[in-house]
């Protein structure tokens, strides 16, 4: 039972979910300041990739080493971010151009791939991996046992990070205050909020948690560093956010469903059937049409619950 198609593709949908969660999640918060940051893709990169020089470079037992490299990666996130934000918030730059040319810069063809090059990265086996782990001895339990109990710590910490947001939006006075900064800065500023140290604090943050998003390939889905890596994922995650009604946990819905969407081609290759890659190597570009459509209509956006300010400027001197 636990070998069915089915099991398998929800248990691996929520492997290959898990860098699409944090990244969206991360997205997330940024939106909720009312920034819009498509450079997900390449603080996803910047991540997978210092995150795996990290795991090759820094001694001692193995879950130290793997509980570092992801701190190192969530830090790579956090410094491209912040600098994404000194654009965007400092210089009130246009956040869709920002974003774009920021994953220019640090995606495949940039950063991300000169590192891995000067790094010595490339084509080395990973000495420390996160592997699926059992700690209640449950894994074989039927059906449950493989999707909820096999897996890896980045899911279990994934649905942490999940709860945390879900309160810290809804249950926290700084919560709060993101929320009113991204439905109406002007309003906000006249309350005594920093519009600015708001934006600032949660794009970072979303850069950080990218970059945790990046580590989930190089360090356990595919132990290793090539070239573009996450393969998009950075696009489908800024999609998800809108398609969760930027609430945290339709996010981790709708991550599993484009987990298991990538998964499926993997698992029905193992029983023998071959489905045509490219339709789902197109699926990041659809969705960053899509993604931008949505966003460019004024209707759609209070439709579907946006930020108010989403990907506007705030100028406090227009209040």
């Amino acid at each position: 039972m636990n070998n069915s198609i089915l099991v398998v593709v929800i248990a691996s949908g929520i492997a290959y979910g898990t860098p699409l969660l944090f990244a969206a999640l991360g997205e997330l918060l940024a939106e909720r300041s009312g920034v819009l940051n498509l450079g997900v893709e390449g603080m996803m990169l910047v991540g997978a990739v210092m995150g795996f020089w990290a795991v090759q470079n820094i001694g001692g037992p193995g879950g130290t080493t793997l509980f570092l490299a992801v701190l190192v990666a969530a830090a790579a996130g956090a410094a491209v971010a912040l600098l994404f934000a000194f654009l965007v918030i400092t210089l009130r730059a246009n956040q869709i151009v920002s974003g774009l040319a920021l994953t220019i810069f640090a995606g495949a063809a940039g950063l991300s791939s000169y590192l891995g090059n000067d790094l010595g990265l490339a084509d080395a086996p990973a000495k420390h991996q996160f592997a699926p782990v059992d700690p209640f001895g449950l894994a074989d339990v039927p059906i449950l046992g493989p999707i909820v109990f096999g897996q890896t710590w980045l899911v279990y910490a994934s649905w942490g990070v999940v709860a945390l947001i879900a309160l810290y939006l809804t249950r926290t006075r700084p919560g709060l205050n993101v929320r009113a900064v991204g439905e109406s800065p002007q309003t906000a500023d006249a309350m005594g909020i920093s519009v600015s140290a708001y934006r600032y604090a949660h794009v970072v943050a979303g850069g950080a948690l990218a970059g945790v998003g990046g580590a989930c390939f190089s360090l356990a889905l595919t132990p290793q560093w090539v070239t573009g890596l996450t393969g998009g994922a950075g696009w489908i995650a800024i999609a998800l956010v809108i398609f969760a009604f930027w609430r945290p946990e339709l996010c981790l819905v709708g991550a599993y469903f484009f987990g298991a969407f990538q998964a499926l081609p993997f698992t029905l290759q193992a029983r023998g059937v071959t489905i045509a890659p490219e339709l789902f190597q197109a699926l990041p570009y659809v969705m960053t049409i899509v993604v931008l459509v949505i966003v460019s209509s004024g209707i759609s956006k209070r439709r579907l619950g946006a930020p108010g300010a989403l990907g506007l400027p705030f100028v406090r001197e227009e209040r």
